[in-house]
């Protein structure tokens, strides 16, 4: 099953650090998600400035207890970066 996941960051004035400083793991967790053929795209969320404020993840998973314990790992949540998840089934378009 595919999940869309936009994940929005905390605000205060840390957050960027956090961010920063969690992002290779993050990558690296990533890297390995798509070595393993559950990563199909994802990126940084931008506000209008072109500030990264958020990720967003496409990826695909058995079912939602095999999304939950990648997610309930991933260094942007463990490393607090991620303050809002909001995650949902995604069904791709055969166009």
């Amino acid at each position: 099953m595919k999940y869309v996941i936009h994940a929005y960051d905390y605000t205060d004035p840390e957050a960027m650090q956090r961010r920063l400083t969690a992002r290779p793991l993050h990558f690296d967790r990533a890297r390995t998600l798509k070595e393993n053929d559950h990563f199909i795209v994802g990126g940084a969320l931008l506000s209008p400035e072109g500030e990264m404020i958020g990720s967003m993840m496409l990826v695909d998973f058995d079912d939602e207890t095999q999304l939950k314990a990648w997610l309930d790992t991933d260094p942007y949540v463990t490393g607090r970066v991620w303050e809002k998840i909001d995650v949902k089934p995604f069904r791709q378009a055969d166009v």
